[in-house]
């Protein structure tokens, strides 16, 4: 009969013997964990070497001896040598120490899950007697994605302090919603949501989760920032977890840091998972890289309620990128101070639609006619606007543009 036990092994010291394929599997396993890890091994491989050159782990290379079981919690016997394994297992016995040997799991009196983290929780499949290890992994990749892919239900069941989790769910593809995000919304008992964003995935929450719309359109601000803080707040001193569920990123124009900020004033637990910003994530999905060695060296990002601001102007003018958020109403005012400023009004010009979505279209232009195209073309928020040369029809299927630039760059 096989016990699973969880150790914490932060800051404590771990002895893994032998430094070649299987033991630093192991060593970075630990590491992760925060273990002090300290490897042994006359004859370390090139990667443990790297590791301990960071300070990661502490490495003595030289034979095991029983006076390196001193003060270890736990041990690792994995060199390609059963016998000095099953000794380095004995010594751990004598001690009353774990000790995991990797050359033969019945010698030893601990196994290695095959594990997988999601928050705060742990999923570990052990084998037991002679079972395949591998077998043990493969179990365990399935359940992975299983509760990665937020069908299980992670609500928190134990009276508890609330908390509020901001989720960047993309630009709208629920495939670009990161892990941590799927699992975030699991736990989720009251859903805070944006109108943009991947807002299909909140169909898969239990019918008891309650949904809190707070979206905006660009004329329409129904709930003003203020009662979303307050919202937030409201929920999570009920004891509730709140899930923040954001279009994009939170900190990128999504007013992540004022609801941070609401949160902390109020004493709540606050947590932020980082999402894929639509100003990268839609103009490469419609083929438009921001930046290209020899091209464009740097990206500028903004918001077009500011308008064709100084930093903008000058981004253009030294041949960056230029990003522009909920900028279509602003867009031929901002066209025309760039053509004022300099700037060459043959300059393409890309805007995209519904990015990452299946209605995203892509409309060219330039900065001399980007505000008569966009006009007589339609162009609808929400769309991103890319102003630049990477911006040109067929950029990609140039081949001057694909080896131009210094390798070092």
């Amino acid at each position: 009969m096989t016990t699973l036990v969880g150790l914490d092994l932060t800051g404590r010291r771990v002895l893994v013997v032998g430094a070649g394929v299987v033991g630093m599997r192991r060593a970075r396993r630990l590491l992760e964990d925060g273990a002090h890890v300290v490897l042994v091994d006359p004859y370390p491989s090139d990667d443990a070497r790297r590791v301990a050159s960071h300070g990661d782990a502490e490495l003595v290379e030289r034979p095991v001896e029983e006076g390196d079981l001193d003060d270890a919690w736990f041990v690792v016997a994995a060199t390609a040598d059963p016998a000095v394994n099953a000794r380095v297992a004995a010594w751990a016995a004598s001690r009353r120490t774990w000790c995991v040997n990797a050359s033969d799991r019945r010698e030893g009196t601990a196994r290695m899950a095959a594990s997988s983290t999601h928050g705060d929780l742990t999923l570990g499949v052990v084998s037991v007697g002679d079972a395949d290890p591998r077998r043990a992994a493969a179990v365990r990749d399935a359940l992975a994605v299983h509760v990665a892919s937020g069908e299980v239900d992670l609500r928190r069941r134990r009276v508890r302090r609330g908390r509020v989790v901001l989720v960047g769910s993309g630009p709208g593809d629920p495939g670009l919603v990161p892990l941590a995000g799927l699992e975030a919304l699991a736990t989720a008992d009251v859903v805070v949501t944006d109108r943009l964003g991947a807002t299909p995935l909140l169909d898969r929450l239990p019918p008891d989760v309650e949904v809190v719309n707070v979206g905006k359109s660009p004329t329409n601000h129904p709930v003003p920032q203020a009662e979303i803080n307050a919202i937030l707040v409201d929920r999570a001193l009920k004891g509730l977890t709140v899930v923040r569920f954001k279009g994009g990123d939170p900190y990128v124009f999504g007013r992540g840091g004022e609801e941070v900020h609401a949160c902390r004033r109020a004493g709540i637990e606050v947590s932020v998972v980082p999402g894929i910003t639509s100003a990268f994530s839609v103009p490469a999905l419609a083929g438009i890289p921001v930046t290209q060695r020899g091209v464009s060296t740097s990206v500028h990002v903004s918001s077009g309620h500011v308008g064709a601001d100084r930093a903008t102007l000058a981004a253009l003018t030294t041949g960056a990128t230029v990003v522009l958020l909920m900028a279509v109403s602003a867009l031929p005012d901002i066209c025309a101070a760039a053509v004022g400023a300099g700037v060459d009004p043959d300059l393409p010009v890309a805007m995209v639609e519904q990015g990452s979505t299946l209605r995203e279209r892509v409309t060219r232009a330039t900065v001399g006619t980007a505000a008569g195209v966009a006009a007589r073309e339609g162009v609808r928020p929400p769309a991103i606007v890319v102003i630049g040369a990477v911006a040109a029809e067929g950029f990609l299927d140039d081949p001057v543009c694909a080896t131009t630039g210094p390798d070092d760059e």
